[in-house]
């Protein structure tokens, strides 16, 4: 949990730890293989499933809204080659003003 928590720090002053341990929790096994533990931002599929699963389902987003927060987060870790599930999901919910779906 602490790499994760290390890895969001990079992109949120003072991030909420319990949405994070959330995080953590609800990816588990994929957190388990590198491959997965990653998001290929690159790969308009994954981006799909990330869009059809984690926003609509999780966060409750509409595609536009859904499409603006990748946009951003996109943006926003442009510069990370291996971006980290975790973090990624983490700055989807701050983008869209989503994170009371993760913790309280």
């Amino acid at each position: 949990m602490s790499n994760y928590l290390e890895n969001v720090k990079k992109y949120v002053d003072s991030p909420n730890e319990a949405a994070v341990e959330a995080l953590v929790g609800h990816l588990g096994l994929a957190l388990q293989s590198r491959d997965s533990a990653v998001v290929a931002a690159t790969d308009p599929e994954e981006l799909a499933r990330i869009k059809s699963g984690y926003c609509s389902k999780t966060l409750d987003l509409t595609p536009e809204e859904a499409d603006k927060a990748m946009e951003a987060v996109c943006a926003k870790m442009k510069g990370d080659t291996a971006k980290c599930r975790v973090t990624f999901y983490y700055l989807l919910a701050e983008a869209s003003n989503s994170m009371d779906r993760l913790a309280a």
